[in-house]
């Protein structure tokens, strides 16, 4: 970390921009500063050869790029020489001016040319060259260049950084500055994303009253969007004000005006379901009642056909020489029949025959089938087990970026999906924004199927989709129960369905794919995964540590995953002299095994069979640094079957992926799995939780702590307390 007494201050000239990256500002600058170049990285936007520069920061060494000055604020003088003008403009700094009318330019007006550009593009069009609407263009260019550089000055007065202020000025341009002295809570929108504690900082520093309605009512939409992400995709009303209220200090009726006020604007929404008034950021109240009118079209469009298929199936059965169970034949049967089915069951209970099965008969009925689930890693495993290609959710509907940075999708009502059946697995991960996206996007005629586990966790976004459906009862649902004989061998499968049951699985048995292993505390615990992982389970079944993933329930404290990262790391991959880079605390390091934490549809990837060139890692994308290309800036990460490279300031989007969080884990498949369960955690120890954590093992699963919290987390059958208006919207069309 940074001290503030190490903080140092150079001032010079920059001689050249070696890297810049236009969305956040990040840059690689070389300054001249009494006679030395110097090596500058950090948040410079808009920065051009020529310019004067200060920088506040500290000297680094790099163990990639060697001595660099790493600037955490930097202010800027304007060239006043007519030669340092030149060299300014000759840069390419404003748009429209290169090398030779740089020249004419400041031929003609010498020092005072900045001013001319800036004041008065009349004169300007009196240079060669130059036509009045070059001129007014030109000028233009430069006060976009300079009102971006007047909001950073102003943000970074309130702690800001450069990304931030640029994501700013794409929204409101030259009028931001002055929106946000009125109101710096605007900073909150969620197309800005900026925190309601920073935003409130800036207010406090500009005198705005603590019981402004602006305050309250950022507070109240902060306290509904802070819930999405624990799963809530709405708040009763007097809960809403009482947290609020709790959160700024001020009377819970205080705090229900302004709800009001915010409900007549209709930047909030009221729903009274079961007798509660319930409130929604629009989005999610949107998407919920879509899901739920959409679905019923579903049923009412194509209803029950009343067409046996008994026939087809049992001739399919005597084709492929398999014999379905009489729920696998039924849920054929019901996806044939009918718009809209689920398929729910555990492990070894047949889902993947069923799919087959259905997507057979469909195909021989002449009818097109488009395979998908949440991740990358659950999409290619369906391609695996169906012979056919699934894609992710996003790269189905063709996911990308608009203009102001939010995320957008081709497919829609304006550009449907080219298909009569979509089968959507791991449907339990899936939110409900983007189930909605998915709705919008196919035909009124398209049958849809989904597939999941009613008995897994509930999805990292907001919603309950699985869980409002299958327990809304209005729709066909079929339940796979039957663990099937070569199933029933697995102990990993058999444990499983006994945890479900609210059965401690048997602990004492060693000679089959899963076992447990005591530990007596948190380090004498932490030593055995480690020993697990790097010699115990590789001498023993042949598998290399890539091959293990340790699991664990919570990413903090002694035994949490960010400590098992740092651990199992140094014992994985120790330091042998191979390339490390260092980003904002962190350190990542050649042969790392590194996950990425959010969508990125940009990312250029390569395809290790073909060579051919794609875009998109996705969050839950598991992969190991391969490479860090010191001469080219680059870090090159493999994801199973693609090669990516990241640029330095992208590293924020991947953690270290020894160990991962149960959370992090859902949709994904390992051949061995450690689960470690060293620190008790009442709030995170239960049932479902276990059985996420067990079934994610394919060929051996090993939980290393205590028995008791084994019986802990089977005993505790407590369901995530989830508030979403789903079910309600459901009774109401189908009630």
């Amino acid at each position: 970390m940074e001290r503030a007494e190490q903080l140092i201050q150079l001032a010079g000239t920059v001689e050249g921009v070696v890297f810049r990256n236009r969305e956040n500002g990040w840059s690689v600058v070389d300054i001249s500063c009494e006679g030395e170049l110097i090596t500058a990285v950090g948040e410079f936007s808009e920065l051009s050869e020529g310019e004067e520069v200060e920088l506040t920061g500290v000297f680094v060494n790099h163990p990639t790029f060697g001595r660099q000055f790493k600037a955490s604020l930097c202010t800027t003088k304007l060239p006043a020489t007519a030669g340092a003008i030149l060299k300014y403009l000759a840069s390419g700094a404003i748009k429209g001016i290169g090398p030779v009318t740089a020249r004419r330019i400041v031929d003609r007006f010498g020092s005072r040319t900045l001013e001319v550009i800036e004041k008065d593009p009349d004169a300007l069009a009196q240079v060669q060259g130059i036509s009045l609407k070059k001129a007014e263009d030109i000028h233009l260019e430069y006060q976009r260049v300079f009102g971006i550089r007047s909001l950073l000055a102003f943000m970074a007065q309130y702690g800001f950084s450069a990304a931030e202020a640029i994501k700013v000025w794409k929204f409101w341009g030259p009028q931001a500055q002055e929106l946000l002295c009125e109101n710096p809570y605007r900073l909150c929108l969620s197309f800005i994303g900026i925190s309601f504690d920073r935003a409130d900082a800036m207010a406090i520093q500009l005198g705005l009253s603590p019981e402004s309605g602006e305050r309250v009512q950022a507070a109240a939409a902060h306290v509904l969007r802070h819930n999405t992400q624990n799963g809530h995709t709405c708040l009763p009303r007097e809960k809403l004000a009482a947290v609020t209220a709790s959160y700024i200090g001020l009377p819970p009726e205080r705090v229900d005006f302004e709800i009001g006020e915010m409900l007549e604007r209709e930047d909030l929404v009221e729903y009274t379901g079961d007798e509660r008034p319930m409130i929604f950021l629009p989005d999610y109240y949107r998407a919920e009642g879509y899901i739920a009118t959409r679905l019923q079209m579903l049923i009412s469009f194509m209803p029950d056909n009343g067409t046996q298929w008994d026939r087809q199936i049992a001739a399919q059965e005597k084709a492929l020489g398999i014999v379905y169970a009489d729920t696998q034949r039924e849920a054929i049967a019901q996806a044939l029949r009918q718009g809209f089915v689920v398929l729910t069951g555990g492990p070894g209970t047949g889902k993947t025959t069923t799919i087959n099965g259905m997507i057979e008969l469909f195909e021989k009925d002449g009818r097109k089938v488009a395979l998908c689930a949440p991740t990358g890693r659950a999409a290619k495993r369906m391609s695996a087990v169906t012979g056919r290609e699934a894609k992710t959710i996003h790269r189905l509907l063709e996911a990308g970026y608009q203009k102001d940075g939010t995320l957008a999708f081709t497919k829609n009502e304006e550009d449907l999906l080219d298909c009569d059946v979509l089968i959507l697995d791991e449907v339990s991960m899936v939110d409900v924004l983007l189930f909605e996206a998915l709705l919008r996007a196919i035909k009124l005629n398209c049958k849809l199927v989904l597939v999941g586990d009613y008995d897994q966790l509930p999805s990292v976004g907001a919603g309950n989709l699985l869980k409002d459906i299958i327990d809304s009862g209005f729709f066909p649902v079929v339940r796979l129960s039957h663990i099937f004989r070569q199933a029933a061998q697995s102990a990993i499968v058999t444990s499983a369905h006994e945890i479900l049951e609210g059965q401690v699985p048997d602990l004492a048995q060693r000679d089959k794919d899963f076992f447990f292993l005591p530990a007596r505390d948190k380090p004498s615990g932490l030593a055995l995964i480690c020993d697990l992982v790097t010699t115990r389970l590789p001498k023993a079944y042949g598998l290399s540590p890539a091959d293990i993933q340790v699991l664990s329930p919570g990413r903090r404290g002694a035994a949490g995953v960010q400590q098992q990262n740092r651990i199992l790391r140094e014992a994985v991959n120790p330091a042998r002299g191979q390339p490390e880079i260092g980003y904002m605390g962190m350190s990542f390091r050649q042969g790392d095994k590194v996950m990425q934490t959010r969508n990125n549809y940009d990312i250029v990837t390569t395809q290790e069979e073909t060579g051919e060139k794609g875009t998109g890692v996705f969050n839950g994308d598991m992969g190991q640094i391969e490479e860090i290309d010191r001469q080219n800036g680059l870090i090159h990460i493999r994801y199973e079957d693609k090669r990516a490279a990241y640029t330095p300031d992208m590293l924020g989007e991947i953690e270290h992926a020894y160990a991962v969080t149960v959370h992090k884990s859902q949709g994904s498949e390992f051949d061995a799995v450690i689960l470690s369960l060293l620190e008790p955690n009442p709030k995170l120890y239960f049932r479902n939780l276990l059985y996420t954590a067990v079934t994610r093992a394919k060929q051996l699963l090993v939980i290393v702590g205590s028995r008791r919290s084994v019986e802990m987390m089977v005993e505790n059958n407590r369901k995530t307390l989830r508030y979403s208006g789903l079910g309600s919207f459901l009774r109401d069309i189908l009630g």
